[in-house]
């Protein structure tokens, strides 16, 4: 356990270096799915960062009371709790944007993302280490989120949430907010990713 990291080694980590969509290459159904906007795409990262954080902390707080065979059971049952949770909210207060959404909240109860960090931090650390986590790990799923959806919004209709910013000569790429683009988007954008960590790691003499 004295090897582990800290809170905030793990906060930091979650952000870029663990990133789970372009490190981990995990949550990609919803990374996929609900690009095609800024809005929900935020309003997910949202919804499963709320999740993340509660789930988290309770296992977190009875991981000393885990039995191994039967850890698993209790990952899926605390983080359906907390789903139908967020799921409920949004349909009370955001009625439009559930419907949006549509299936892939509830999914979030399967969503890889949450599990890993529950069996990989939570369950083995104090609280405040797997606060820290599901935090990072919030952040850098947001900022995957947000990336992606941000290239797919503002090339496919000029806009970006709601606003406009580009010209109305710009000649939409309607494939953008296609299921293809995403697919599209997702390729670039980690080439991108690749490529930054190739130069970085030339620079720094392949240290970090």
């Amino acid at each position: 356990m004295a090897n582990l990291p800290t809170p905030l080694e793990r906060f930091v980590q979650g952000i870029l270096p663990e990133n789970p969509v372009y490190r981990q290459f995990l949550g990609l159904c919803p990374t996929l799915a609900v690009t095609n906007g800024l809005k929900p795409a935020l309003t997910m990262a949202l919804a499963v960062g709320a999740v993340l954080l509660c789930a988290n902390v309770i296992i977190s707080l009875i991981r000393n009371l885990l039995k191994p065979h039967l850890r698993i059971v209790v990952f899926t049952l605390t983080i359906a709790t907390f789903v139908t949770i967020v799921d409920r909210v949004l349909a009370a207060y955001m009625y439009q944007m559930s419907k949006t959404l549509g299936p892939y909240i509830p999914l979030i109860i399967v969503n890889c993302i949450i599990i890993c960090r529950c069996e990989v931090c939570a369950s083995r650390q104090p609280v405040t280490a797997a606060a820290a986590d599901a935090l990072g790990q919030s952040i850098g799923f947001g900022l995957a989120l947000a990336s992606i959806a941000a290239v797919r919004e503002i090339l496919g209709t000029g806009m970006l949430a709601g606003y406009q910013v580009l010209p109305d000569v710009w000649p939409a790429w309607v494939i953008m907010v296609l299921p293809p683009g995403a697919f599209l988007t997702f390729g670039l954008l980690m080439a991108l990713v690749n490529w930054v960590d190739t130069v970085r790691s030339k620079k720094t003499g392949g240290r970090g």
